[in-house]
């Protein structure tokens, strides 16, 4: 049974930092695989080959430099809100143990995609509402912060999967009182 929770709290914790970065978690897991600190569901051990590793790491260093231009970034944000919802459903599946597949794929598309695509969202109206007060210049700064996050959280995430469930739970919370900030000041 502990063994499933901490599963489930390692799939919440890189299901959030795919919100932030789509590939940097996936990079994170496919390492993670590969050095066999962590054991992925049968039908996912190919995220932990080699060829996986690359192609992950080409994708990350590609997603993480694109995101520093500005207004390439609100392009990414525009395709990134589906895509997290399904990176995020994916590592949610490719990581939780010893359930049956209805609740692990009822857990996976509820707690792993709704989580990315929550934080996706909210990071995307963040770099949208950066670029039209400062032009774009302030989202590289958003950038940077986003993607410190992500690796963060995505190696808690492996390492320490409570501590990372933490760090996730107070991100939430941050964003959500910065949205209902931000809806109260349009109003």
């Amino acid at each position: 049974m502990e063994e499933t929770i901490i599963s489930i709290f390692l799939g919440i914790g890189l299901a959030a930092s795919v919100g932030f970065r789509v590939f940097l978690p996936l990079l994170a897991l496919s390492l993670a695989a590969y050095f066999n600190i962590w054991e992925l569901n049968e039908s996912w051990q190919w995220l932990g080959s080699f060829a996986s590793v690359v192609v992950l790491s080409v994708a990350t260093v590609i997603e993480i430099l694109a995101y520093f231009i500005p207004f390439v970034d609100n392009l990414l944000d525009s395709i990134a809100v589906p895509l997290a919802a399904i990176a995020g459903t994916a590592v949610m599946v490719s990581t939780v143990a010893n359930l049956d597949p209805v609740v692990t794929w009822s857990l996976a598309i509820i707690a792993g995609g709704g989580t990315a695509a929550a934080i996706a969202g909210t990071t995307g109206a963040t770099r949208l509402t950066s670029t039209a007060t400062t032009g774009g210049l302030g989202n590289p700064i958003i950038s940077g912060i986003e993607t410190i996050v992500s690796l963060v959280v995505s190696i808690f995430s492996i390492l320490l999967p409570v501590v990372a469930v933490i760090f996730v739970t107070i991100i939430l919370f941050v964003l959500w009182r910065w949205s209902r900030k931000f809806s109260r000041n349009k109003k």
